[in-house]
């Protein structure tokens, strides 16, 4: 493996443990980007009906649910499977080793 795919399947796997972290955890992530777009008559349905607080929570949901169909699409793409993972995982653990 080059330096450039290594650097490359590096990033990947921060990406992806970050990802894993937000999923897991009930807390709220300290970075927010705004605007997201979302369909206006949505928002205003769920507000109509359910409230401010159903409108975040919605929203919410709905980038919890999008961020894991991405990560796993990055999982695919970056790793191919579970193993090629673990090698990966192998091969950084054996390079900061050396590097210390």
């Amino acid at each position: 493996m080059d330096d450039e795919e290594y650097k490359n399947k590096y990033v990947n796997l921060r990406v992806l443990k970050s990802v894993q972290e937000y999923l897991r955890s009930e807390s709220k992530s300290p970075t927010a980007v705004y605007p997201i777009k979302v369909p206006d008559d949505l928002l205003y349905q769920v507000l109509k009906l359910q409230g401010p607080e159903k409108v975040d929570t919605l929203i919410h949901h709905i980038f919890k649910v999008g961020l894991s169909i991405w990560s796993e699409e990055l999982y695919k793409d970056a790793f191919g499977s579970e193993e090629n993972l673990e090698d990966f995982i192998e091969l950084v653990k054996k390079r900061n080793r050396e590097s210390k």
